[in-house]
């Protein structure tokens, strides 16, 4: 049987280029990052930190390939003498595990300051829930996810600062820390249903949620996880020093008159 080469190739390529283009993301310029600080428990509230606070962290994809990433593996090269270290606020606060060292006050010190130089130097947005139980107890009920209530308070403050970026049509992905199967997918659908349109703004939000283990090794959900805490130590303790939150409180997204609270600062409640 005769084959006819145009009529052989023409359709397969027509075909392949149309498919190539569905597949096509029309992807954003930025990336967050969130972790989280405190328990999700209202029926047994730990009065030293009654609070859960969900921090998420928003890179300009260059400059946080550029500069975020190489800045924290020299540090952990400096440290550690290797990159397979992740860092963890709980284990440094406790010197725990590959943080023992830090029993040592001089190289405690010079740890943290420049792990403090590194995040003062970071490009990035902050956005922060912080749910303050000792307030809600009672107001709600008890089974309550607070996790839930975090979520969309954030989500829908990414979404504003994107917006004003130029990315409210633009797929961003939202990588949060995986915490187990239940847990996750019980997540995956808050997030759709926020997303899909049941927040604030009624409107849908072009996020998109990746779940990642701290093993990983992923330089955004370490810096995340370190900025949690010092929010929550700050809205319980406002006038007590506070070095780390003075460094974040210049990142928390803003108002157009600076001010914080209500824009990249959300405490509910309020």
């Amino acid at each position: 049987m005769a084959i006819n080469p145009e009529t052989e190739s023409t359709a397969p390529k027509s075909e392949s280029k149309k498919l190539s283009r569905r597949q096509i993301v029309n992807h954003s310029d930025y990336i967050v990052y969130v972790d989280e600080s405190g328990d999700l428990g209202l029926v047994s509230i730990d009065r030293t930190y009654p609070l859960f606070v969900l921090a998420f962290c928003i890179f300009h994809k260059p400059t946080y390939i550029e500069n975020v990433v190489p800045a924290l593996q020299r540090f952990k090269f400096k440290h550690f003498g290797h990159d397979m270290v992740v860092l963890h606020e709980h284990e440094i606060r406790k010197t725990e595990g590959a943080f023992k060292f830090l029993f040592d006050k001089d190289r405690r010190n010079e740890f943290m300051a420049d792990l403090s130089a590194i995040i003062e130097a970071a490009e990035f947005t902050l956005v922060a829930s912080v749910i303050r139980k000792d307030q809600l107890k009672g107001r709600v009920d008890d089974s309550t996810n607070l996790y839930h209530v975090a979520l969309q308070l954030g989500l829908e403050t990414v979404h504003q600062f994107l917006a004003t970026k130029g990315q409210q049509d633009r797929l961003t992905y939202v990588v949060c820390e995986a915490r187990g199967h239940k847990e996750d997918k019980d997540l995956e659908l808050e997030f759709r249903r926020v997303c899909d349109g049941q927040n604030s703004a009624k409107t849908q939000l072009p996020l998109s949620v990746i779940f990642a283990h701290k093993q990983c090794n992923s330089t955004g959900l370490q810096l995340a996880d370190l900025m949690a805490r010092p929010v929550g130590r700050k809205t319980l303790q406002p006038d007590q020093p506070n070095r780390a939150y003075d460094i974040l409180a210049e990142k928390f997204d803003h108002g157009p008159d600076g001010q914080t609270d209500g824009w990249g600062l959300k405490i509910f409640p309020a």
